[in-house]
Formats: C-alpha cells, sequence, structure tokens
C-alpha cells in the first residue's frame, strides 16, 4: 500500500514570522507599565526595543517564549496571563483581526481563528469539534512550549472567553478543561474563566453548548467579514509555511491513528529520514512516541466524549486486540484507566 506524502516546508520554533509589533509588544508594554526593566525583559532574546517600535521585526517561536519566561520571572504577577489573553483577541492583526470582529456567529468566529491561527495565535494549535450537543475547542502545542505552556493556555482561554464575549454581547457559559493540577491562585481562574473549570483533565479543552453556535452577532458585516478573511488568508500564505511541524505531525498522526504508526514510515512520509525528524522533534522538547501519545489521546476523547463510544468501542475503533494493553496505553495517554476517564466523563462538563 502506497504511503500517505505530506508536503515540505513548516513553520519551526526557529523561524522568525511571528511580527513584534503585535502580541509580542503588548507583553512588553504591560511589563514596563509595571515597572519591569527593559533591559532585564529582553535579555537572551536577541530583541532591541527600538527594533520593535519600528513595525518590522519579525521573532522566532523561541524568542517569543524567552520573552515570556522574561515576564513571568520579572513580573511575579498571577493575573499576567489573563489580561494579555483579553487584549490578543480580536486584537490589532489587521485584516486577520477585523475577520474575527466581523464575523456573523460564534461559529463564524471560531472557524476564522483556526484558520487563521498562526496569524492569530502562533504558538498554540487550535482544533474546532462541534458534535450533537456540544461545542470543543482543543487547545496543542505548535513549538515546543514547554514550561510557559501554562501560560499560554490561560491567555488562550481568556483570550476566546473575552472575544466570544464582547462580540455576543453576553457572558457565554463556557466550560474549562484544564491538563495542569490546579494552581494556588485559583482565583484568577474565577474572575477571568468563571467556576466552570476541570483541572488534571487528559486535555486543554473549552467546551460549550452548541445552542451558541448559531446566534446571530449584532453589529457584523458579513461582507467586511469576507473580505478581510481573504485579506488574511492572503497574510497566511506570505508566510514561510501555513503550519507548523508539530500541527503538521498531529493532523498526520490523528488521521491515521488507525494504521501503525512508526517513526520510520511517518519520516518517510514527511520526506525525511527517521533521523531527521527525531532531530527536528528533539529541537522542538518532544519526541514521536510523545506525540503519537498526544493524538491517540485525542482521538480517544473525541470518540468518548462525542460519539458516545464505550471503552470496547475505543480499543476496536484504535486496533487494539489486547484490552490490557488499551488500559494501559489509555492510561499513559491521559493519566486515566477506562473506567476513571468514563466516571470523569459522567461527572459532567
Amino acid at each position: 500500500m502506497d504511503r500517505p506524502s505530506v508536503r515540505s516546508g513548516w513553520l519551526e520554533c526557529d523561524i522568525r514570522f511571528i511580527p513584534a509589533h503585535y502580541q509580542p509588544a503588548s507583553l512588553i508594554d504591560l511589563a514596563l507599565g509595571r515597572g519591569v526593566n527593559a533591559h532585564r525583559l529582553l535579555q537572551g532574546t536577541g530583541l532591541f526595543h527600538e527594533d520593535i517600535l519600528t513595525g518590522h521585526q519579525r521573532v522566532s517561536p523561541q524568542q517569543f517564549l524567552l520573552l515570556i519566561a522574561n515576564v513571568q520571572q520579572q513580573m511575579h504577577a498571577d493575573d499576567t496571563s489573563f489580561l494579555l489573553g483579553q487584549q490578543w483577541l480580536p486584537g490589532h492583526f489587521g485584516a486577520a483581526s477585523h475577520a474575527l470582529g466581523h464575523a456573523v456567529n460564534l461559529l463564524e468566529a471560531l472557524e476564522r481563528l483556526v484558520r487563521l491561527q498562526p496569524l492569530l495565535w502562533p504558538l498554540l494549535r487550535l482544533r474546532l469539534r462541534v458534535d450533537e450537543h456540544h461545542i470543543w475547542l482543543e487547545w496543542g502545542d505548535s513549538f515546543g512550549v514547554g514550561a510557559q505552556g501554562v501560560f499560554l493556555i490561560e491567555a488562550g482561554m481568556a483570550a476566546v472567553m473575552g472575544m466570544s464575549q464582547w462580540l455576543s454581547g453576553q457572558r457565554l457559559p463556557w466550560s474549562f478543561h484544564l491538563s495542569h493540577e490546579q494552581p494556588r491562585y485559583t482565583e484568577q481562574y474565577w474572575v477571568h474563566l468563571g467556576e466552570r473549570l476541570r483541572f488534571g483533565s487528559p486535555l486543554n479543552q473549552m467546551c460549550l453548548p452548541r445552542d451558541f453556535l448559531y446566534k446571530p452577532w449584532l453589529g457584523a458585516s458579513a461582507t467586511a467579514g469576507q473580505v478581510a478573511e481573504q485579506e488574511g488568508l492572503l497574510m497566511l500564505s506570505a508566510l514561510p509555511a501555513s503550519q507548523s511541524l508539530l500541527d503538521s505531525l498531529h493532523d498526520y498522526l490523528v488521521a491515521h491513528v488507525r494504521r501503525p504508526l512508526r517513526l520510520e514510515g511517518v519520516a518517510e512520509a514527511f520526506d525525511m529520514s527517521a533521523a531527521t525528524l527525531k532531530r527536528k522533534l528533539h529541537k522542538h522538547g518532544t519526541g514521536f512516541q510523545q506525540q503519537l501519545d498526544r493524538a491517540r489521546s485525542s482521538v480517544a476523547l473525541e470518540l468518548y466524549q462525542s460519539r458516545g463510544y464505550s471503552s470496547e468501542d475505543v480499543a476496536d475503533y484504535l486496533n487494539f486486540t489486547d484490552r490490557a494493553n488499551f488500559r494501559r496505553s489509555l492510561r499513559r495517554w491521559t493519566g486515566l484507566l477506562p473506567s476513571e476517564l468514563q466516571n470523569w466523563l459522567m461527572s459532567g462538563r
């Protein structure tokens, strides 16, 4: 059987494609406004504040993540991520932000956010799923965010929460599933996200009843939104690539999750040697097995959450003939045994 191929060319963690005068600049402005020294803020990033002010500087994900780390080290403020997230969407990213601002309903806004993600939210992967009862927005790691992952998840969820509230005119009843353990500053989550929180979850997800998808948003212009989205897609096409390596790998693994997936075969599909793929993943702070586990976790959660599969059905779908092996594997992917995961799902969203 012929192996599906993947086109070459991806955004990687050391490629400078993120406009410094958008999200990085707002992070810098917040820190400077709270008295952080500019030299310490930019230390090690290879950036200078004067260059950012020109509006032409591009930064890599590595530089952006180091900037976030510096801010966390210098500020020691529990609300920084949430405040930044509320600024970042729809944001001031030209046509891409206009496309969000003129969405006619939540579905259109979320679809545009996913399509324009490298422009609007470059460091995290967004995947949208709509089932019979709910909207699911799943967050993943596009560039090896490491220790800054929790900060970015907090900012991202606050951004979507704030955007949907501003454009709809009401605070929507989002539920938040967070893979990290409950932090000491939980009150910041209550203030900025609400009380529908579940820490220690298998994945980072936001969930909302699907009834809110199609409610019309007043003040939106369908024509202006469509034109802005086309302009945003042109901006996206001007990037060195339209998707990160980790995102492309995740999508490939999810699409072929029912097949035997090994490093050598996947590397061949990506037109590179196994050693090269392994090296690139290491550069992003991850490995092949870790990425495969995340893809399987994502598929398993969709089968449980949206299709109502039993554990036996999930095991069959993923071609596990040994139920004990499936139980061990599911625990490795999600941190939970099948019975524990089902109890977790039954305990409410």
